[in-house]
């Protein structure tokens, strides 16, 4: 397993990245052993059916700060995979953003335009990435809706290497690997594994590997078939007890704290996935921008956060030892 990695910075707003406080939390994160970072942030457009993205001056992270968070990490050894994540103001999940396809004279006018746009904002953080030289870019995050668009995602990839000359990765969900018909085009194949691997509140170390086996049966079959590494883009749950089954909640706020059933989830997958070799690695969810930094804060904690968890402790361990 290669890349021993943590998300970091998206919940980042204009300016958050250059704070004191995010620098101390960026240490903290890579302190505990993480090799690689994957630097996701996010781009609004205006609704999930809107065919136009424009950069908005008030929120969006700007140039300067996402460089100075790539430097930062470089300087401590750690390589970074960029993430730019397009997201709807509408408050509509990203994988809802979905145009007809043709109208009645044959013509795809809201793909073309939405992708014509979409292309341009990739290329941009491709310059990004390839004047920092960021180790790995990522050209997708769960964009279900438009994952049947073949020839434009051929041609948005192919815009984006003319750029970027490094390894390329695109984020499907989970369940979704076998569907994305253009991952040949890519060095890796990523997913959102927020796989459920818990059948009831407090689930076991155990029961929870033995759904891992699951997973791993099927993504083996997946990687072998288009002779690509997986790498998990995503993966995580809240330090909640019945987070392990739908890591991906973060809306549930009247759960049961439980650092257990996190550290559970942490260590039961990678015990089954560190043992793989067509496994590159993962991407756990998410360190914050600036996170809390004592243990009477981390007692009150219910999400995704592992600092001054047990979740922690258990991958400082994992880390050392891959």
């Amino acid at each position: 397993m290669d890349i021993k990695g943590f998300t970091y910075g998206w919940d980042g707003r204009r300016g958050d990245y250059l704070t004191k406080e995010a620098e101390k939390s960026q240490d903290l994160l890579f302190d505990i052993g993480v090799n690689w970072m994957c630097l996701a942030f996010h781009v609004h457009q205006k609704t999930f059916s809107s065919t136009e993205i424009y950069f908005d001056y008030r929120n969006t992270l700007s140039d300067r700060e996402i460089i100075h968070t790539i430097n930062r990490a470089h300087e401590r050894g750690v390589k970074v995979c960029l993430k730019p994540v397009i997201n709807s103001a509408d408050g509509v999940w990203r994988a809802l953003i979905n145009f007809p396809d043709g109208d009645m004279w044959g013509k795809d006018h809201y793909w073309d335009t939405w992708f014509e746009y979409y292309t341009a904002f990739l290329c941009h953080y491709a310059e990004i990435a390839a004047d920092t030289g960021c180790e790995m870019f990522c050209v997708g995050c769960e964009m279900s809706g438009t994952e049947r668009k073949e020839k434009h995602w051929r041609n948005a990839i192919a815009e984006v290497k003319k750029i970027y000359k490094g390894p390329l990765v695109y984020n499907a969900n989970h369940g979704r690997e076998k569907e994305v018909s253009w991952f040949d085009s890519l060095d890796y194949i990523g997913t959102s594994a927020y796989y459920k691997v818990g059948k009831k509140p407090g689930e076991s170390k155990e029961n929870m590997k033995q759904e891992w086996l699951k997973v791993a049966d099927r993504l083996r079959e997946v990687s072998a078939s288009l002779q690509k590494p997986v790498i998990f883009m995503e993966i995580g749950i809240r330090s909640a007890s019945g987070c392990a089954m739908m890591p991906w909640d973060f809306t549930h706020t009247e759960f049961e704290r439980s650092e257990e059933e996190q550290a559970a989830f942490y260590d039961s997958c990678l015990e089954v996935f560190s043992k793989e070799d067509w496994f590159s690695g993962v991407f756990w969810w998410d360190w914050s921008t600036a996170i809390y930094d004592t243990q009477e804060e981390a007692d009150k904690d219910i999400g995704f956060n592992i600092h001054l968890k047990k979740a922690e402790a258990s991958l400082k361990e994992w880390y050392q030892k891959l």
